[in-house]
């Protein structure tokens, strides 16, 4: 089957299966072999500029055609048979019904499955759905088994002291990461007093963060690298009563990769979360300096007693 994946977690989700898709989108780098095959998707925001710009951009881009373009000649000589898009995010990739409307507008064959997960078993239940239309049951079966007892190994280690958490998916204007991220400090052993599990990601006052006094504090961006977040730390960093927070007087503030790991819900997602315990609970789960650094100091977390439970 001829398989076109039209964001980075979908096509992770394929590889997963044995699928390798035959077209993806301007974003899909993992695998390696993701960024071998045919773009179909271009964004119309530049994605180096600063957290601010980007806000402004995507709002301009929303109000004057969508902040994606699909690359309908590519699309079409691909003749996909099946196409994975999505409906949780028209700012975080294509619009599902943008994908819809090229599909028939192109008079193609293909059958389009939208991804919409909000929460970890969200993510299995896709993976699983995915197998079935893929005729890949049984690989499936195996991912998700080995995902959730991942998640257990992590519920299991983590103990019962519960810091605050805030993990934040942009800077300017904050936002205040949801869907599966408030779920996702609950198993790695934090409190996340400003989202319930399922919550979209939310825009807030720089005031209601300061309320909540977070003991741990993640910036992670979506589509930001450690760099990139490295540059725009000052969005934070800048704002009146940063230096009285718990998480900056106890140097508890971290960069995580956002673009691969924190805003992308896919297989890695689980990666996520035992990057989390170990940010939550030092010691518990090793955490690769790759993937955190403290923010203030530009420095990789510290390899303490690492037990093993980010092996993949």
């Amino acid at each position: 089957m001829r398989v076109v994946s039209l964001l980075p977690s979908a096509t992770e989700m394929l590889y997963a299966l044995g699928v390798e898709p035959v077209g993806v989108s301007h974003e899909c780098d993992h695998p390696p072999a993701a960024s071998d095959r045919p773009t179909v998707i271009h964004s119309r925001v530049d994605a180096s500029a600063s957290s601010g710009e980007i806000d402004q951009q995507v709002q301009t881009a929303i109000e004057t055609g969508g902040v994606y373009e699909i690359d309908r000649d590519t699309l079409a000589d691909l003749d996909p048979d099946l196409i994975v898009s999505q409906g949780i995010c028209d700012v975080c990739a294509v619009d599902d019904s943008d994908v819809r409307q090229a599909v028939d507008d192109l008079g193609l064959g293909a059958d389009v499955v939208a991804t919409d997960p909000h929460s970890l078993e969200d993510v299995f239940s896709d993976l699983e759905r995915l197998g079935e239309i893929l005729d890949r049951e049984a690989k499936a079966a195996a991912v998700v088994a080995d995902l959730r007892e991942r998640v257990e190994r992590v519920r299991d280690l983590t103990p019962a002291e519960s810091p605050r958490v805030a993990v934040l998916d942009w800077l300017d204007p904050v936002m205040v990461a949801g869907h599966w991220i408030p779920e996702m400090v609950d198993i790695a052993g934090g409190t996340y007093p400003l989202g319930a599990p399922g919550d979209t990601s939310t825009p807030r006052e720089w005031s209601a963060i300061r309320e909540a006094d977070p003991d741990v504090l993640v910036a992670a961006p979506c589509g930001f690298g450690l760099d990139q977040t490295r540059e725009n730390a000052t969005d934070l960093t800048g704002r009146d009563g940063w230096g009285s927070l718990s998480a900056v007087q106890d140097g508890r503030v971290y960069a995580m990769d956002g673009h691969h790991y924190v805003n992308r819900p896919g297989p890695r997602l689980v990666d996520t979360l035992e990057y989390l315990a170990g940010v939550v609970h030092p010691g518990t789960v090793e955490v690769p300096g790759s993937v955190v650094e403290r923010l203030a100091a530009g420095v990789s977390v510290a390899q303490d007693s690492a037990t093993g439970a980010g092996d993949s």
